[in-house]
């Protein structure tokens, strides 16, 4: 093994006094490996490198390996250098071939993930399909390191210590489990590989899982295998998971191994792209065609909790006459059935928002981003796309077919902006930057059929494959609704909602009102039918219900872990969403100090009171003067420490010092911790 990939795993951690920064205008960290010099130089190299506004200076004192950052040439002056997120990512990243930024839809997707850690399931996607004939397990499995070793996505892994990003990995094994048919039932599988979180600090986020048929005689070979991909929804689309099967196939028919180098453009190409767009144009269309606030966005009207928890899945399906002529009714008025399905789901809003007279709607739409200006962009797996908000004017009194022009040309408006991000929408409009711009989406899918060609050569060596299927449970957004076309040409609607929103009665209801209304547009050929008459529709079914949105907790609350010995150091260990699950539990039972040891945990948004709040505040439950303060934060809490021992008046005879770590499991994030500790407790920097 490499010195790299030795060091690869490790979570790294600094030491750092707060106080000793107001003074003058240089950071100072104590590294806190385990690093040796070559690895400390390395760190100093790279901030250097990537913060060229600052000087870098390492020093080595007694073994211990402090970084000095200063301000350089004109930027030089009294003030601190600030800790911003991305420089301290910077310094608690393991080595790597590099990092890029996550999207505005990645980022959202990471943060649902790593700030809801319970959620079994809900943030992971799966694909799978059917191969009938000959499988060689060892080709099969040489075949997909080989598309691993080619995709530089499928070597990364995610970062939230400051700014999300994406760590990007020289090796990542691809993991390959294969059942045999007696062992577990198929729909057994598929919830237990649900179950199965990702570590999504490490690289390796994609599995593949083989469950045997039944054999063809009584020792003969499975007449059918069924094969399963699992990868975080953060990581991959399912067009872009669709890529990878394509250059699978293409791998095993080469005796598992993909002709060619690493292939490009890839992820990284995106990210230089989205650098390099001119966000005037896209600006002003945001600054006027988001969401208003006052928007009907809830699929259901206001009621009482639901009682339940986890993704929910409904399917409903139009058959294929039915779906033949949605299309043609459509084509008539110059829109197309996703238009239809658009306009029907927008009157589903506007009906649960219960309002007279005309009203805004919002949904999203969800935009692949594979027709981009970038050389290659329909070929990149990748989350390229997004989802962005249709809004409408849904008028009672108006003509049912304006309304479908509407959503027509709303969404060719879109069609533009495929690389716009949440984050930028809201920025762009005014809107607050934890707004939720809407509570549905709405995706129509068109899956890429394997080449001809490829099927062709794959059915020379007895090889047969059907179409991958998803099986999504993003519950990201209250309701999720994709509609794709089946093989016989029907029109199939899957619902994925949160069940916690919306009970799983109400979403089958949403989704059968949907259906009942696609079933009978297409007998509306008058131009004059109004959007009233055609609600009139649904007056014998219930207006869904939707769960009242709680607001979390705000604030900072104080609990006492441990009491400690009387005149000892308090050890405060920050709490904010994304800290690794179990990290201080370990740290706590490890640690054998005589400190008194507190959690201070931050609201559930990770977002931090301001200064004057935290003065307040005063960390008055807290022993008094003379006991020094060490505060700890794991991955994203380490910047929040940070903040806390700069706004917080807590002064004792020793200065506060503060101890940030990378992010990593449960074990890596404790043993970090202890290693600041030990460094804090044997000398003051």
């Amino acid at each position: 093994m490499s010195s790299h990939d030795a060091q690869a795993g490790t979570v790294l951690a600094v030491v750092h006094e707060p106080d000793r920064a107001a003074a003058g205008s240089a950071l100072v960290f104590e590294l806190c490996g385990p690093l040796g010099t070559a690895q400390a130089e390395a760190v100093a190299a790279r901030i250097a490198t990537r913060h060229r506004a600052y000087s870098v200076a390492l020093e080595e004192e007694a073994g211990r390996h402090l970084l000095r950052l200063s301000r350089a040439g004109a930027a030089a002056g009294p003030e601190p250098v600030p800790l911003t997120g991305e420089l301290l990512a910077d310094l608690l990243q393991p080595p790597c071939l590099g990092t890029v930024p996550v999207t505005g839809h990645q980022r959202e997707l990471l943060l649902a993930a790593v700030n809801r850690p319970g959620a079994a399931g809900r943030h992971i996607e799966q694909l799978h399909w059917s191969w009938a004939g000959p499988l060689d397990i060892g080709r099969f499995t040489a075949a997909w390191q080989s598309v691993t070793d080619r995709e530089i996505v499928l070597r990364a892994s995610f970062d939230w210590t400051g700014a999300p990003r994406l760590v990007l990995h020289e090796r990542a094994a691809v993991e390959v489990v294969h059942h045999r048919h007696t062992t577990v039932a198929w729909n057994d599988l598929l919830r237990r590989d649900r179950a199965r979180e990702f570590a999504l600090h490490r690289p390796g986020l994609f599995r593949v899982t083989l469950l045997d048929g039944p054999p063809t005689g009584a020792t003969g070979p499975p007449a059918t295998t069924r094969i399963l991909l699992s990868y975080p929804h953060a990581l991959l689309d399912e067009r872009g998971a669709q890529l990878l099967v394509r250059e699978f196939c293409r791998a095993y028919l080469a005796d598992g191994v993909v002709p060619g180098g690493e292939r490009r453009p890839d992820i990284r190409d995106h990210v230089e792209w989205l650098r390099g767009q001119d966000t005037d144009v896209a600006r002003r269309f945001w600054a006027t065609a988001a969401p208003p606030a006052h928007a009907a966005v809830s699929p259901g009207r206001p009621g009482g909790r639901t009682r339940n928890t986890g993704p929910g899945r409904i399917q409903r399906r139009l058959r294929p006459q039915q779906t033949a002529r949605l299309r043609s009714w459509a084509a008539a008025w110059g829109a197309g059935e996703s238009s239809a399905l658009h306009a029907a789901w927008a009157l589903l809003l506007y009906r649960a928002a219960g309002v007279p007279g005309p009203a805004p709607v919002s949904f999203g739409m969800h935009l692949s981003g594979r027709d981009l200006m970038l050389r290659g962009a329909a070929d990149v797996p990748g989350l390229l796309g997004n989802p962005l908000p249709v809004t409408v004017t849904v008028d009672p009194s108006a003509p049912l077919v304006g309304l479908l022009r509407q959503v027509r040309d709303a969404a060719l408006d879109l069609s533009a902006y495929p690389w716009v991000s949440g984050d930028l929408v809201r920025e762009w409009s005014g809107r607050d930057p934890g707004d939720r711009l809407t509570d549905t989406l709405v995706r129509f899918d068109t899956r890429p059929e394997l080449p001809t060609a490829l099927r062709s050569e794959l059915g020379a060596q007895g090889i047969r494959v059907d179409v991958p299927q998803s099986v999504s449970s993003d519950t990201s957004l209250p309701v999720t609704l994709v509609a794709r076309h089946d093989n016989q040409g029907g029109l199939t609607l899957t619902a994925t909602h949160d069940r916690a929103g919306l009970s799983d009665a109400d979403a089958s209801g949403a989704l059968s009102q949907c259906m009942h209304l696609l079933r009978l547009l297409p007998d509306h050929h008058d131009e004059r039918v109004t959007v009233a008459q055609v609600l009139d529709l649904l007056r014998a079914s219930e207006v869904p219900l939707a769960a009242r949105q709680e607001p979390g907790p705000r604030g900072l609350a104080l609990a006492v872990l441990r009491a400690g010995e009387p005149r000892a150091d308090v050890i405060g260990l920050v709490v904010v969403p994304g800290v690794p699950p179990g990290a201080y539990d370990l740290l706590l039972s490890e640690y054998d100090g005589p400190e008194r040891i507190v959690s201070l945990a931050l609201d559930d948004a990770g977002g931090l009171p301001p200064p004057s709040g935290l003065r307040e505040l005063g960390l008055r439950e807290l022993p008094g003067t003379g006991r020094r303060l060490l505060l700890c934060g794991c991955g994203p809490a380490g910047r929040a420490a940070y903040e806390i021992a700069r706004n917080t008046p807590y002064r004792t005879e020793g200065a506060t010092a503060v101890i940030m770590t990378g992010t990593g499991d449960a074990a890596e994030s404790a043993r970090a911790l202890l290693r600041g500790l030990e460094s804090v407790r044997a000398g003051s920097m």
